[in-house]
């Protein structure tokens, strides 16, 4: 079991972590550009969740590394925090790999999400025709262990 101490240290570190996640999430999505004399609010969905997803799981593997690392977690705690490790590193390696593969059907921008459960898929396009959507599922469903029912396709502009 982790001492007091470190589990204290862990915690002010993933809320300092946090802070700087929130401070991202603001400056970024309001950036202000002139364009002609007028004030434009620039907002992109895509970076803006890749951003956060990416210092989420930052933190998260930095959890697990101090967990791995520290003297007073058990064999079977830094077991489970390896395992742990390694399946987010799976997940966020899939993840990033159907991203690409979705892009390179011609969409301009792609995020996916999964959990055990279901899988989302985000893309860039204002309208999605049934034959598209059923080409993104079928992507999924030939790369994934994901069933139809388990996949959800998001069209956003």
């Amino acid at each position: 079991m982790l001492k007091k101490r470190t589990k204290i240290i862990i915690l002010v570190a993933m809320v300092v972590l946090l802070g700087v996640t929130g401070y991202l999430n603001i400056a970024l999505n309001n950036r202000v550009v002139d364009a002609g004399g007028s004030n434009i609010t620039s907002y992109n969905y895509f970076d803006s969740y890749r951003t956060d997803r990416a210092a989420t799981r930052e933190e998260m593997l930095a959890t697990y590394d101090a967990m791995i690392a520290s003297a007073d977690t058990t064999e079977e705690g830094k077991r489970e925090a390896e395992a742990a490790k390694l399946a987010l590193m799976e997940q966020m390696e899939s993840d990033l790999a159907l991203e690409y593969s979705i892009k390179s059907l011609g969409y301009q921008d792609a995020i996916v999400t999964t959990s055990t459960n279901y899988i989302n898929v985000i893309v860039k396009s204002g309208e999605l025709t049934f034959e598209q959507a059923n080409q993104i599922l079928k992507l999924i469903k030939d790369s994934t262990d994901y069933t139809s029912n388990m996949v959800k396709v998001i069209p956003v502009e």
